[in-house]
């Protein structure tokens, strides 16, 4: 697990996750066409709790769209 400082909003904060969502986090953001910083910002104003949690979670639900999408085209 890594602690990754960021700014999000206008304030500073640091997440802690491990490497493989981190990687897999800059990998959808430049699928979308955005900046790590720009999806950061859209998780962190969806979530309610834990940002950490949160990454984790959008980056899994992300997967599983995909898996779908590629199992019913």
């Amino acid at each position: 697990m890594k602690k990754h400082s960021v700014q999000l909003s206008g304030h500073a904060t640091s997440v802690c996750v491990e490497d493989i969502f981190w990687n897999t986090l800059i990998q959808l953001a430049q699928e979308k066409g955005i900046s790590l910083r720009q999806l950061l910002i859209q998780i962190d104003n969806a979530h309610i709790g834990n940002l950490s949690s949160a990454i984790r979670v959008f980056v899994i639900k992300e997967l599983l769209q995909k898996v779908t999408q590629n199992q019913n085209p």
